[in-house]
């Protein structure tokens, strides 16, 4: 008997768990390639910039331009995300990243660069921000069970954080192709192409997701019944972020450059292994989550981070202010993956990607805000204050998130009994 002729009909077409794995992996290497792009390009905007002439305010007025326009395109999406296909969306971030590698390639003129920056990806801190996070947060939410969904955030941050602590050696790239006779702007703006690149990457990775949309009634709101939890969370992640904003990277250095005279090779390296145990602090995050609960390992890991950071405001002895900041930078980004998991397991599907941008965008907004005054701080006669500052305002967050979320448990807590 001869066989059945063969049609693409009978090839086993893959099961919904390999095809969700399948998801969740191609969204761990395009949050890569973006992390490497973001990683050379949050220390080369400012040489650059210095290199074609701006001066620093108008270096700061691009920043701000930049974390504003962020801000509003985050919720924009936020908005229009449960009525319209994910995938879509991506592919219009990642548009918008092309583009904008391609004008800071050739585009010198400063207002056309606030306008770049306005509407573009460049991202001037060391945060995943930016229209494609909640996108993303949504779509990682879809393909992980309530029992994964932590550790799948958890995953995600940590990829995140290396690919971004590898693209940041890439930023010496243009110091390298000078010592080759390359005109040091060329050498900007063959980074910046790079960065296009790897936007062009990230399109192939996000046109191989499947279509995703929300079914929702064109009349409901994109925020329905999780309105109220939403908007307090919100709120205090902006407390978080605006005290956060009190010690961004670039200060922490500056006032280890002025108060013990750090040379630039130590700073690089203490920032290095500072890095790396942010990183490595995910996983570990996801695993005391599933013992303790999001909110206990977000306020029992912050806390006394922010006690170490008090502590080094105040310590003469730079070993021991070192070690201090090293426990807290094993410490203080615990509540990333775990904030995430925890906004995704509190609000319907439905309500995901709003929640993802509401809860995002002001904290973008509050940590612009306190970088100027941290700046100001550190001229004084007590530049240890933004610290103190900082690790003040964090306690206090995590008081208020412990006192106004401690009996609100996501579905995998609230079978089970937490320690």
């Amino acid at each position: 008997m001869a066989d059945a002729p063969y049609s693409p009909e009978t090839r086993s077409s893959p099961s919904p768990q390999e095809q969700s794995h399948s998801n969740l992996l191609l969204l761990y290497v395009a949050r890569g390639v973006r992390g490497l792009g973001d990683g050379f390009t949050v220390i080369l905007l400012p040489a650059y910039l210095s290199a074609i002439g701006l001066s620093p305010a108008q270096i700061g007025i691009i920043a701000t331009a930049s974390l504003l326009g962020t801000a509003t395109l985050t919720l924009g999406i936020g908005w229009i995300a449960p009525r319209h296909d994910l995938r879509s969306l991506l592919l219009i971030g990642v548009f918008l990243m092309t583009f904008t590698g391609l004008a800071f390639a050739n585009v010198e003129y400063f207002p056309f660069i606030v306008i770049v920056a306005f509407v573009g990806t460049i991202n001037p801190s060391s945060s995943d921000i930016g229209m494609l996070v909640p996108l993303e947060h949504a779509m990682l939410a879809r393909g992980a069970s309530d029992r994964d969904r932590t550790s799948t955030f958890a995953r995600y941050s940590l990829i995140g954080a290396l690919s971004m602590a590898t693209g940041s050696l890439a930023a010496a790239i243009p110091d390298l192709m000078v010592s080759f006779g390359f005109e040091r702007l060329n050498a900007f703006a063959l980074m910046f192409y790079l960065y296009a690149c790897l936007a062009v990457v990230a399109t192939g990775l996000y046109r191989h997701l499947p279509r995703s949309h929300t079914e929702v009634a064109k009349t409901q709101p994109p925020l329905g019944p999780s309105r109220t939890i939403v908007y307090k969370l919100a709120a205090l992640f902006s407390i978080d972020a605006f005290a956060g904003g009190f010690v961004v990277q670039s200060l922490m250095a500056l006032w280890l450059f002025l108060r013990f005279d750090l040379s630039l090779t130590q700073a690089s390296l203490f920032f290095f292994w500072s890095s790396l145990l942010s990183a490595f602090s995910y996983p570990i995050a996801a695993r005391l989550a599933q013992r303790f609960g999001l909110v206990n390992t977000m306020v029992f890991t912050h806390i006394p981070s922010s006690l170490c950071l008090i502590i080094a405001a105040i310590v003469p002895d730079l070993t021991t202010v070192l070690t201090l900041l090293l426990v807290r930078s094993a410490l203080s980004q615990m509540d990333v993956p775990t904030r995430t998991s925890y906004v995704m397991a509190v609000v319907t599907p439905e309500e995901r990607p709003t929640a993802a941008s509401v809860t995002a965008v002001p904290r973008t907004l509050a940590s612009s805000v306190s970088p100027m005054f941290a700046g100001a701080l550190l001229a004084t006669a007590l530049p240890g204050l933004p610290l103190i500052i900082c690790g003040t305002l964090k306690i206090g967050y995590d008081l208020a998130l412990l006192y106004s979320f401690r009996h609100i448990r996501p579905p995998e807590e609230s079978s089970k009994s937490v320690h």
